[in-house]
């Protein structure tokens, strides 16, 4: 691994965890639900991308999956979120 690509790789690292921070933030103070959930699609992302990242630096193909999990999964909250948002119930 060059030192351009590790550099890069711990800049990215850093920027997402402080991108997951800040969405945290927003999930806690957000004043209202549509807040809230947009606090958690970026947080879903924000981890999902951070799996990626270590997944490239420690050069294991784990994490990747891993990531495919995280992403079906915020998929499936955010679809149910919306819905719940909207009409108030989830099952009809």
């Amino acid at each position: 691994m060059t030192l351009v690509l590790w550099l890069a790789l711990n800049f990215a690292q850093f920027a997402l965890a402080l991108a997951a921070c800040l969405a945290c933030v927003r999930i806690v103070i957000g004043p209202r639900a549509q807040d809230r959930v947009l606090g958690l699609d970026a947080l879903y992302m924000c981890t999902l991308l951070l799996f990626i990242v270590t997944g490239m630096r420690l050069g294991t193909p784990f994490l990747f999956e891993a990531s495919l999990v995280i992403a079906i999964g915020g998929f499936v909250s955010t679809v149910t979120l919306a819905k719940f948002l909207l009409r108030g119930e989830v099952i009809e």
